[in-house]
Protein backbone atom coordinates (compact mmCIF):
# COMPACT_ATOMS: atom_id res chain seq x y z
CA UNK A 1 0.00 0.00 0.00
CA UNK A 2 2.67 2.53 1.02
CA UNK A 3 4.94 1.54 -1.88
CA UNK A 4 2.14 1.90 -4.43
CA UNK A 5 1.23 5.37 -3.15
CA UNK A 6 4.87 6.51 -3.05
CA UNK A 7 5.52 5.09 -6.54
CA UNK A 8 2.51 6.91 -7.97
CA UNK A 9 3.58 10.18 -6.35
CA UNK A 10 7.13 9.85 -7.68
CA UNK A 11 5.90 8.96 -11.17
CA UNK A 12 3.61 11.98 -11.21
CA UNK A 13 6.31 14.33 -9.87
CA UNK A 14 8.96 13.10 -12.33
CA UNK A 15 6.54 12.62 -15.25
CA UNK A 16 7.39 8.97 -15.79
CA UNK A 17 5.56 5.67 -15.94
CA UNK A 18 4.85 4.14 -12.54
CA UNK A 19 6.14 0.78 -13.81
CA UNK A 20 9.66 2.28 -13.85
CA UNK A 21 9.54 2.84 -10.07
CA UNK A 22 10.96 -0.02 -8.01
CA UNK A 23 12.13 -0.09 -4.37
CA UNK A 24 15.81 -0.28 -5.34
CA UNK A 25 15.74 2.77 -7.63
CA UNK A 26 17.78 5.71 -6.37
CA UNK A 27 15.84 8.97 -6.48
CA UNK A 28 18.62 11.14 -7.89
CA UNK A 29 20.93 8.78 -9.75
CA UNK A 30 18.36 6.41 -11.31
CA UNK A 31 15.17 8.46 -11.47
CA UNK A 32 16.92 11.79 -12.21
CA UNK A 33 15.15 13.73 -9.44
CA UNK A 34 16.77 17.05 -8.63
CA UNK A 35 16.71 18.78 -5.25
CA UNK A 36 13.52 20.67 -6.11
CA UNK A 37 11.79 17.42 -7.11
CA UNK A 38 12.84 15.82 -3.84
CA UNK A 39 11.58 18.73 -1.74
CA UNK A 40 8.19 18.77 -3.50
CA UNK A 41 7.98 15.00 -3.12
CA UNK A 42 8.71 15.27 0.62
CA UNK A 43 5.99 17.90 1.05
CA UNK A 44 3.52 15.76 -0.92
CA UNK A 45 4.40 12.70 1.19
CA UNK A 46 3.92 14.68 4.38
CA UNK A 47 0.44 15.69 3.22
CA UNK A 48 -0.52 12.25 1.92
CA UNK A 49 0.61 10.38 5.02
CA UNK A 50 -0.18 13.11 7.57
CA UNK A 51 3.34 13.19 8.95
CA UNK A 52 6.46 15.34 9.14
CA UNK A 53 9.74 14.20 7.60
CA UNK A 54 12.66 15.23 9.79
CA UNK A 55 15.12 17.51 8.01
CA UNK A 56 17.99 15.26 9.10
CA UNK A 57 16.26 12.23 7.57
CA UNK A 58 15.89 13.78 4.12
CA UNK A 59 19.56 13.15 3.29
CA UNK A 60 19.21 9.47 4.25
CA UNK A 61 16.33 8.82 1.86
CA UNK A 62 18.31 7.71 -1.18
CA UNK A 63 16.08 5.00 -2.71
CA UNK A 64 12.36 4.52 -3.18
CA UNK A 65 12.64 1.70 -0.63
CA UNK A 66 14.24 4.08 1.90
CA UNK A 67 11.25 6.42 1.55
CA UNK A 68 8.74 3.58 1.96
CA UNK A 69 10.57 2.19 5.01
CA UNK A 70 10.74 5.65 6.61
CA UNK A 71 6.98 6.12 6.21
CA UNK A 72 6.09 2.60 7.35
CA UNK A 73 8.23 2.93 10.50
CA UNK A 74 6.34 6.10 11.47
CA UNK A 75 2.89 4.68 10.83
CA UNK A 76 3.14 1.86 13.38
Amino acid sequence: MVFETVAQMIAKQLKMDVSEITPDKRLVEDLKADSANVMVLIMDLEDAFNMTVDDAAINTLRTVGDVVKYIEERQE
